[in-house]
Order: C-alpha cells, then structure tokens, then sequence
C-alpha cells in the first residue's frame, strides 16, 4: 500500500477526491491522507508545526472525517511513503511567501517520517473572472499561471523535492479548452471532471503508468465522454511535459 500524506488545503481535497477509487481500479492500493484547512498557506501550516495545535480536519481517501489533528500526530500515525506541500493558491506566484516556512516545514518532515519522499503538489491559477474579482495582483489568468509555474519550480528546486504534481500544467491546459467550466467557481476544480483530472495527473505520477482508458466512472456528478477524454488528455500532457528532476 502507498500512504501519502497532504500537508494542504481545499485543493488537496480536490486533488484527492477521486483518487483512492481511481487507484482501485487501476489495480494500486493507496491510504490518502488529507489535512485540511480552508486557504490555508505554508506560513500558518509552519505556525501549526511549532504550536502543535490540532487545527487540520482530516479527510481520509478523498471523504471527510469528524477527526481533528496537530501536523505532528498526522506525521507520526504510521510510516508515510510521501507527503506532499503546497501553498495557498492567491499567493502561489509569488515565491517570497513560500519561504522560510517550506524549509522549516520539509526539514520537520524529515525528522518525523525520516522515510517519507517529499513532493511538491503544484495548484493551479484561477480563471479571468476570478483573477479579476479577487483583485490578487495579476491583470489575467495567463499571467498568474505564467507566476505559480515559475514558484514551484523553484519550490522544489529549494528542497530538492522527490516527485512534482504537475497540476498547475493541468489545470491550465483544461482551462483553455473548456473555459469557466473549467472550474466550480472560477478557483476549485469541477467537481467531475475537473476532480478527476486531477486525480489522473497524482496517479500518472506517483505509480507512473498510462492515465487513459483506465475505466473509473464512480463520480459525484454525470459526466460526459467528452468531458472524460478532455480530462485524461489534459492530464496526460501535462505530465508528459513536466520537466522537474530531482537534483
């Protein structure tokens, strides 16, 4: 079984809603671990690292649970194979925000779960009416992609990251194709396809096979074969284009 855990927020609930299925019926075991608040950004997941507060409610393969946990518990309930980062999605362009606090929390991680690779779990930019509703400091959508692909970047660079999700390439590419559908609310994934694309980009990651025709259907709204195959070729180009290394 691979266990990963998501130091994270509503987007690793997007991320992860269907993957545990996915993984099923793909043939892999997988326990997803999610510790969620809402927006939450690296500097107050580094703030609940030092205050060891049980902030985080904790969702378990892609469902939530009534749980409350610390950062620490989490990472000490059993050996985990990966844990993954990300920052807040309104400041993911911006790299001065990531730091001291990814350092501080990926070297705590590798004191508590020594055995754990670490991945960097790159979110996606918001639509031109969000962007421009919000008022976050880009003029377009295009160029709050062109900021959070150039953040991460340098995000896994900084801890010399295990593995990178590429879903800000996803999301991207599924945004051009579908538009405002391309979200639920300008910001969060479709709760279909946009949730499962997602989940495609994790498990052509993590296990590294082939995302298409894999079969999985279990989801939370209709889908169409349309909306399947923009789903799965987005999500396979992107990780065929993603580029990171580990150093």
């Amino acid at each position: 079984m691979k266990k990963i855990l998501l130091i994270s927020n509503s987007f690793g609930v997007d991320a992860t809603r269907y993957f545990h299925g996915l993984c099923r019926k793909a043939g892999e075991d997988v326990l997803t671990a999610c510790l969620y608040i809402g927006g939450c950004p690296l500097s107050r997941h580094y703030r609940n690292m030092l205050s060891e507060e049980s902030a985080y409610q904790l969702y378990i393969n892609g469902s939530e649970t009534p749980f409350k946990m610390s950062l620490k518990e989490a990472l000490l309930t059993c050996e985990w194979d990966i844990v993954t980062f990300q920052q807040a999605s309104p400041v993911s362009g911006d790299f001065d925000s990531y730091q001291p606090y990814l350092d501080e929390l990926s070297a705590y991680v590798k004191k508590c779960v020594p055995g754990a690779k670490q991945y960097i779990h790159a979110i996606w930019g918001w639509s031109d009416a969000a962007v421009a509703n919000h008022h976050i400091g880009y003029d377009s959508s295009a160029l709050m992609y062109e900021a959070i692909h150039k953040a991460y970047a340098l995000a896994a660079s900084a801890i010399n990251a295990d593995g990178f999700i590429p879903a800000t390439a996803a999301m991207e590419k599924r945004y051009s194709a579908m538009g405002e559908a391309a979200y639920r609310d300008g910001r969060h994934a479709g709760l279909g396809a946009g949730r499962y694309m997602l989940a495609l980009v994790w498990y052509g990651v993590i296990f590294g096979r082939d995302v298409r025709g894999i079969g999985y259907r279990d989801f939370d709204v209709e889908l169409t074969d349309e909306q399947i195959e923009i789903a799965e070729r987005c999500a396979a180009e992107a990780i065929a284009e993603c580029s990171y290394k580990k150093a």
